[in-house]
């Protein structure tokens, strides 16, 4: 949130507070923090609709386990007979009282209390931005915290399980910014400790930044509501604190992709015993170290809500078992401003945002080589906030003023009202590679799960297949059988188009955008614009007109030349048969995609030889759609029209085309010297 703010100077700042916003500027931003209360207030309802609305025993399964007819706070032995409570003895006194409650007014009362845990979590959080902060972003942090509290999985896992994670992380934030007088923030911290142990974690940070009466509080409160927890169950405590070690063992099982901590990465790896125990302790007491200066470090440069996400991010990776639902730490690290340049500002939050939004499946591929990021993605982002990310100091000439972006002067258009979208100017320089590979592969795995989960019948699929197919007897362009046959008969040719339709469809493409991203940045930004809006458009035909292509349509006798002969009520594709949806055939974005590489190609490429050889991946590929029988001509012909749309309404929201001399002006601006003047706040014009 405080990553967007752009910076501003201390001067400016003090003339705007005097004369104050235009009543236009005003009314603007009124309707946009009324937008954005919106969407969260949306975002809350669809949460606790989904909660209520999924049937008894598939929904707060742990609130069950925990105070239903036979849940562990009724029985009168030990809490951790059937390890299905992770809770602290602590945790489990507190909780003792529900089970006098009707279960469903618990059910409705638990739901509601922690969604207004969440609405307090986000207010507190955007109270607490580092100082100063422009009128824009004090207004608008709160719904924006809040919106992406309800998108996040630690917050929608704790809803759908009953948990209790979201109050020590609300504690900590009250005992840092919202209490008055040190003792009364260490008692808060202190309880959350009790509940959560390795909060305790945020005791040294007190210390060693000079809150020593805090810091003493929390600890006191930690052993007295644990010596408490003791004296009111000592065979629960001790079954907590010594059978099992502080909790460890207790839930799933340890290596489960759930616990997003080093000891579980570990397990995971396939380390056991007093091998994978040394390797811990040496890795969490490096982590925990490392995190606690450098959140001693910003908490002393005076972004204490940092410090406090990196200490948490810590404690993340500590603790033996970390489960999803207690991963919200990650979250707060978006607060941390990372990079020189302007442009940069937006790489760490909206990746941790992904991280903490989206499943693990879609941030990386299905590859084998990368299931170690993929199974420990959150973790690895918890450790990088605690101590490799080099977070800005505000004592940095950069952290208020950035490096500038360049940005190209506008082009004119042949249209008065062309751009519609007047906000957004062309950047000259090249955007962040991290960032734009994580968009790219989510972009392209919601493609997947929306073209997968476009259904359709099969006698819907075939009765617009033969539809298509008499549209196209009548326009005398019903090639597919002659030519499917044709090639069917010549094995070379047959393999070789075999081949083209299976390999080129992501290859080619990618490496024009490789090409363009190294070479020409702005084009690209462009050329990825189109080629972003035509799969859209292209989606939206899939949902609408579900098509089986030729080789799904029984009784025309096409040939499979991929697949071999299918069983038409039950086809097989091999490993994609599960995966992919048969009936997205219009528009074709096998030949929309080549039609998009050949324009490229086309407009951009620098000799006439080049050029020319742009129509060939178009040509070659609209061969292979329909010779190997995947599509129809008329399904091409959808493809060239989503292309066409997708660069129309590239044209119509952003405008021309950069020319070519601006477009390739991307060499790198020189860093400003820091000089007094500067370093004070001061122009550096």
């Amino acid at each position: 949130m405080v990553n967007a703010e752009r910076g501003g100077r201390p001067a400016e700042a003090f003339a705007a507070a005097a004369v104050g916003p235009a009543p236009a500027a005003q009314a603007r931003l009124r309707a946009a923090r009324l937008a954005l209360w919106l969407v969260a207030a949306v975002l809350a309802l669809r949460q606790v609709a989904v909660v209520l609305g999924t049937p008894r025993g598939e929904r707060l399964t742990d609130l069950e386990t925990w105070v239903g007819p036979d849940g562990v706070l009724h029985v009168n032995g030990s809490l951790y007979d059937s390890t299905q409570f992770t809770g602290t003895p602590f945790a489990g006194l507190v909780l003792k009282p529900l089970t006098r409650t009707a279960e469903q007014a618990l059910g409705w009362g638990w739901t509601f209390g922690t969604l207004l845990l969440v609405v307090a979590l986000g207010l507190v959080a955007a109270r607490a931005l580092p100082q100063p902060v422009s009128r824009r972003t004090s207004l608008l942090a709160a719904p924006v915290a809040i919106s992406v509290l309800m998108l996040s999985l630690p917050v929608r896992n704790t809803l759908w399980l009953g948990q209790t994670s979201v109050i020590p992380v609300l504690l900590v934030l009250l005992g840092c910014f919202a209490v008055h007088g040190r003792r009364t923030g260490g008692l808060l911290i202190g309880s959350a400790a009790a509940l959560q142990p390795t909060v305790l974690l945020f005791a040294p940070l007190l210390w060693f930044t000079g809150r020593r009466t805090a810091a003493l509080s929390a600890g006191v409160t930690f052993v007295a509501c644990t010596a408490l927890a003791w004296a009111a169950m000592a065979h629960d405590s001790y079954t907590y604190w010594v059978h099992h070690m502080a909790g460890t063992g207790l839930g799933g099982e340890a290596d489960d992709l759930a616990n997003q901590s080093l000891h579980g990465a570990l397990l995971r790896l396939g380390l056991s015993g007093p091998l994978e125990i040394m390797f811990f302790l040496l890795f969490g007491v490096g982590v925990a170290a490392l995190g606690l200066r450098r959140a001693v470090h910003y908490a002393r440069d005076g972004q204490l809500l940092l410090a406090v996400a990196i200490t948490g991010c810590a404690a993340i990776a500590v603790s033996p078992t970390t489960w999803q639902h207690q991963l919200l730490w990650v979250l707060l690290a978006v607060v941390g401003r990372v990079g020189k340049r302007a442009s940069d500002r937006y790489v760490w939050p909206v990746a941790v945002v992904l991280v903490m939004t989206l499943p693990a499946t879609m941030m990386l591929p299905d590859v084998a080589a990368l299931y170690i990021l993929r199974d420990d993605v959150v973790l690895l982002a918890a450790v990088a906030a605690a101590a490799v990310v080099p977070f800005l100091s505000r004592t940095s000439q950069y952290h208020r003023s950035p490096i500038p972006t360049a940005y190209a002067p506008p082009v004119p258009a042949r249209f008065p009202r062309v751009p519609l979208l007047r906000f957004p100017r062309r950047v000259l320089t090249r955007p962040s590679l991290l960032l734009e590979l994580l968009l790219i592969r989510v972009t392209y795995a919601a493609y997947q799960q929306v073209r997968l989960g476009v259904t359709a019948d099969r006698a819907t699929a075939e009765h617009h297949g033969r539809q298509i197919h008499a549209l196209e007897k009548w326009l005398s362009i019903d090639i597919e059988r002659r030519a499917n046959h044709a090639v069917v008969r010549v094995d070379w040719l047959r393999s070789f188009f075999d081949f083209y339709y299976a390999s080129f469809h992501f290859t080619v493409p990618l490496t024009i955008l490789a090409v363009l991203y190294l070479r020409r940045p702005v084009d690209y930004r462009w050329a990825r614009s189109a080629l972003g809006l035509a799969t859209l458009l292209g989606l939206l035909g899939f949902w609408l007109y579900p098509l089986a292509p030729p080789r799904l349509m029984p009784g025309l006798g096409f040939i499979d030349t991929v697949h071999g002969v299918q069983d038409f009520s039950q086809p097989d594709y091999g490993v994609m048969t599960a995966v992919t949806n048969q009936y997205a055939a219009m528009p074709s974005l096998h030949f929309g995609w080549s039609l998009w590489c050949g324009l490229v190609i086309a407009v951009m490429a620098p000799t006439w030889w080049m050029k020319a050889l742009g129509p060939l991946h178009p040509l070659f590929t609209v061969s292979a759609i329909v010779v190997t029988a995947n599509h129809w001509v008329l399904d091409a012909v959808g493809g060239a029209v989503v292309v066409g749309a997708g660069f129309g309404l590239t044209y119509l929201l952003s405008g021309p085309r950069v020319a070519t001399g601006a477009a390739d002006d991307t060499r790198p601006r020189p860093e400003p010297v820091a000089t007094p003047l500067t370093e004070a706040g001061g122009s550096r014009n």
